[in-house]
């Protein structure tokens, strides 16, 4: 009888030690997932609905859900969706093609344009250096015109060939300029005429920023 009960004690104390340990797992894993900055989430998918004409003359939909072309940087902090491109002036809009689902730079092609969205990442919650950040944007072709151009102000200044017209939708950032900048809000607006530029976070939360990129000539 005492082996017996022997045994059921040790059970007990080998049940209670078990569930103990997996709650501070558990516990211990909640605040790790809680300490991880948010990445892409639901927040940052778009829905994008897209028009056209049927076989009739109709207007009808044509496209109708999450945008899909969507690229994330984390070296840089953002999330760019990209909802249509074209590549004519004027753009042939009897296609029924889906032009939002194709791999483009941040330029628009040549006499064409590029509307997107890019959410940008609070400055604190990047965690990479001067340098990785430089080489990212030089991968992607981009850098800056004039004195700046090897050493910029911060490493996202660049500048692109093309007329941009720019809504912030939520949040705050900073457009940096040559030697300036200006503090953003939703509902503000900017028209960027192929000047030097960099978008910097400073805050606590994203912020979206809508962009039309036009192909553009001149300086």
């Amino acid at each position: 009888m005492a082996r017996t009960d022997a045994g059921s004690v040790n059970r007990r104390t080998f049940l209670k030690g078990t569930t103990a340990l997996a709650a501070t797992l558990a516990a211990n894993a909640g605040i790790a997932a809680a300490q991880q900055p948010n990445k892409t989430s639901s927040d940052s998918q778009i829905r994008r609905v897209v028009t056209g004409k049927d076989s009739a003359g109709k207007a009808v939909v044509q496209f109708d859900g999450v945008a899909a072309n969507v690229q994330s940087r984390a070296e840089l902090g953002t999330t760019n969706s990209v909802f249509w491109v074209t590549d004519s002036t004027p753009p042939v809009i009897s296609s029924n093609a889906d032009a939002g689902n194709r791999k483009v730079g941040v330029e628009p092609p040549p006499n064409g344009t590029i509307f997107r969205v890019i959410e940008y990442a609070p400055q604190k919650d990047i965690h990479s250096d001067y340098e990785t950040k430089l080489r990212t944007m030089r991968a992607m072709g981009l850098a800056p015109e004039g004195s700046a151009r090897e050493h910029p102000r911060d490493p996202g200044m660049h500048q692109t060939r093309s007329l941009d017209y720019i809504l912030i939708l939520s949040g705050e950032i900073d457009m940096l300029l040559d030697d300036s900048e200006v503090h953003l809000k939703a509902g503000d607006v900017v028209v960027q005429q192929g000047t030097n530029h960099a978008w910097v976070n400073r805050g606590s939360q994203p912020c979206k920023v809508a962009f039309v990129l036009i192909s553009a000539r001149g300086q």
